[in-house]
């Protein structure tokens, strides 16, 4: 039996990396977003032509309602759930300094970028337990997708690091937890990733890039983050639960 992955924010950016990696693996990949149907079509037709079974979850990851909805959706379909892929998040509306940033744009990122994928866990993480009782050779596996930001302050976007830096430790927390059940727990850890949010900023880490800000000059790319969750996804690495994958370039090695 084929196993399933859940991608959260899956049609586009680096979800839809992970789950093109996935799919290219041999795994059938339910992707979630906000947008509608037809606006992710292409997004599920480029994956089913790369072999898997999709279904999409239009879903708000902040809402602990929509999680319910979803993985109804989700055994409705596929009768299981063996890997959580928690990619979808945000970055600040404004990037203003910690000085001036806003109350709501802080409680925005907690609430997507943090508070969903942590309870998000806890319930596909019932659900994998449950599946672990009833098949003994069930493996579940969780990835965090956070950000070199977890440990590498910006000031102009306090909210988005602390977001990130968060989600670093409900990892550890998590890997802890589940460990017993066989449920193994990573953090991959993207640097500069050439997507739609950071389009807005191209041209300012192109010319960093090219001074030197990391150890292989160029942008990172969906399909690198994906490769790296694929091999985590598929239980290749094994006695590592807990562990961090930076994929950055080297851009946070330290060097003199």
């Amino acid at each position: 039996m084929k196993r399933v992955a859940l991608i959260t924010g899956g049609s586009r950016g680096i979800g839809f990396g992970v789950a093109s990696s996935l799919a290219e693996a041999g795994l059938d990949v339910v992707i979630n977003g906000r947008r509608s149907l037809a606006d992710v079509a292409d997004a599920i037709g480029a994956l089913e032509r790369l072999g898997a079974r999709v279904l999409y979850c239009r879903a708000d990851i902040a809402s602990l309602d929509d999680h319910q909805r979803m993985l109804a959706e989700i055994r409705q379909s596929f009768g299981r759930l063996d890997v959580l892929i928690n990619n979808a998040g945000v970055a600040p509306d404004v990037r203003a300094d910690i000085l001036e940033a806003s109350p709501a744009s802080f409680d925005r990122l907690i609430q997507i970028n943090l508070k969903g994928p942590y309870f998000l866990t806890q319930a596909v993480c019932k659900w994998m337990i449950e599946q672990r009782q009833r098949e003994p050779d069930f493996r579940g596996v969780v990835v965090n997708v956070s950000s070199i930001s977890a440990t590498v302050a910006s000031v102009n976007r306090g909210d988005y690091c602390i977001s990130k830096a968060g989600i670093a430790m409900s990892t550890q927390l998590w890997a802890t937890r589940l460990a017993e059940f066989g449920i193994d727990v990573f953090e991959v850890r993207p640097g500069i990733i050439a997507t739609d949010m950071t389009a807005g900023v191209k041209e300012k880490y192109d010319a960093l890039i090219a001074n030197g800000l990391m150890l292989q000059k160029r942008w990172g790319t969906p399909e690198d983050v994906g490769k790296c969750v694929s091999v985590l996804a598929r239980g290749e690495l094994t006695y590592a639960t807990g562990q961090v994958l930076t994929i950055d370039g080297g851009l946070t090695m330290q060097r003199l």
